[in-house]
């Protein structure tokens, strides 16, 4: 199903930030344009979600966690739950 496996995506793109000092130095290193990508990816994965009619909250959570994670150490919790969020609702979408 593509709803889990946009949320696949952006969760493990989540999960690779969510690492610290790498995730950190990723964000740092592309000039914070990593966090716009995972914006673009969360956005793409709430439009999934309504045409698949699964769960929106992971991505709402993806969206605000790309808006606030700018702030170091608030960054990686918010990915951290963004990402473990994601990667739930990706399993349970599969088992649909």
């Amino acid at each position: 199903m593509l709803s889990a496996i946009a949320k696949f995506v952006s969760g493990g793109f989540e999960a690779l930030l969510a690492i610290p000092f790498i995730g950190g130095s990723i964000v740092i290193f592309s000039g914070y344009s990593a966090l716009g990508t995972a914006l673009v990816l969360h956005i793409i994965t709430l439009i999934v979600t309504f045409v698949y009619r699964t769960a929106k909250t992971p991505s709402v959570v993806g969206i605000i966690t790309s808006l606030l994670s700018a702030i170091p150490v608030v960054g990686w919790i918010l990915h951290t739950i963004a990402a473990i969020l994601l990667l739930a609702s990706a399993v349970r979408d599969l088992s649909r």
